[in-house]
């Protein structure tokens, strides 16, 4: 919220400064494909599309677009693709060849726009990034996306290249530690993090031996996002908005099968374990409290929250587990409102819509970023607002 002087000059809210030597978010960017589904229409597009005759099913999946609480999302499937490869939506067709036919060079266009977006916000040349870490769930590939999306950029051939394959939801999370590990020790450093995902791999008819398909149909989305990371912002020429203090990974031990994916000649196979909410609720406390105690901080209410929203549950577990005040979710809400799960993607566009509340007055300057997936694995930042 920017205030008036005496001389009636705009003065805005003086930015914290940035901890010297700790990694910080330069800039944002993301991207999306260009067919977007109002959620009203998703279900009878789906069935159509997989020609579906059971009823059953087709209410099954109308409460779930309800309970999901997403209005629009983005996907790469369309039309013109179930035109060109119908057996994708045929039971039992053996199609991984084609998925990845359609989703490799997607996902990297997606990934593509969204890094543009990212430097133009940066504001320098292309040529400054160091090293870049490249996150998918999506597409399978020798050599990987990162070598396309380098070229396609212009980045320099002794760019340092980083992928990051098949993480889930937890994937944005773990590319902001390497890139905040990788910045911190190569001062000076650029770090480019791209994340890139479609549901192109996991598109199949519904089948009731499939319940978790449903739910993957009705939640998740298509998109892309980007950040650039680096220590000791230099001033004038680039803006830090977010400091990652601290990171800590941590897994369920015993829980590899309560989210499971598994790769088969018709895509992937998801199975999802209707305990997961109550794992994180029953173990998110301890997690929190441990990257909070980095910096002194014990009330949940003192912090701004970043949560991927994995669903709707999940937030509601957290919420009532650390007994958070109405609104503090209010962005992990918003993008699932928007966009849908979008798997590694979606806690950039959490930050993203986190950056305008900040700016607010009043913002708080500490605060967790938070994802959950395959392991169970729990990633954890400490953030601190700029």
């Amino acid at each position: 919220m920017s205030k008036t002087d005496n001389n009636n000059a705009p003065c805005h809210r003086l930015k914290r400064a940035s901890t010297p030597g700790k990694a910080t978010v330069l800039a944002i960017g993301k991207a999306f494909p260009s067919q977007l589904i109002p959620q009203e229409y998703l279900v009878e597009g789906y069935i159509r599309d997989t020609k579906c005759q059971d009823v059953s099913i087709k209410e099954k999946l109308e409460r779930l677009c309800k309970t999901t609480t997403v209005k629009t999302r983005y996907t790469v499937m369309c039309k013109e693709i179930l035109d060109k490869y119908p057996e994708l939506a045929t039971e039992g067709s053996s199609t991984i060849k084609q998925r990845l036919e359609i989703a490799n060079p997607a996902v990297v266009e997606m990934a593509l726009q969204a890094s543009l977006a990212c430097i133009k916000e940066w504001a320098r040349p292309a040529t400054d990034i160091t090293h870049i870490i490249y996150v998918s769930s999506s597409e399978i590939r020798l050599p990987g996306g990162d070598l396309y999306l380098a070229s396609e950029l212009g980045l320099r051939n002794d760019v340092n290249r980083v992928m990051l394959y098949f993480l889930g939801c937890y994937g944005g999370a773990t590319g902001l530690r390497v890139a905040k590990d990788i910045a911190e020790n190569n001062p000076g450093s650029r770090i480019l993090l791209t994340t890139s995902e479609t549901t192109i791999l996991g598109f199949r008819p519904p089948n009731k031996a499939r319940p978790y398909d449903l739910v993957g149909a009705a939640l998740f989305g298509d998109g892309a996002a980007a950040a650039i990371i680096g220590t000791d912002p230099v001033r004038g020429k680039e803006s830090p908005f977010m400091e990652l203090n601290y990171a800590v990974q941590q897994f369920l031990p015993g829980t590899q099968n309560v989210i499971d994916g598994c790769l088969t000649e018709e895509g992937i196979n998801f199975k999802l374990g209707r305990d997961l909410p109550q794992k994180i609720e029953d173990n998110i406390e301890a997690f929190c409290r441990k990257l909070m105690s980095k910096a002194g901080l014990t009330e949940f209410n003192d912090l701004f929250w970043a949560v991927h929203p994995g669903g709707p549950a999940i937030l509601n577990r957290l919420e009532n587990s650390l007994k958070l005040k109405e609104g503090k979710l209010e962005c992990s809400r918003r993008a699932l409102k928007d966009y849908g799960n979008v798997s590694s993607n979606t806690i950039f566009y959490v930050m993203e819509y986190m950056r305008e509340e900040l700016k607010k007055e009043g913002g708080e300057e500490w605060g967790l970023a938070l994802a959950f997936g395959p392991g169970i694995t729990f990633e954890g930042i400490l953030l601190r607002s700029l």
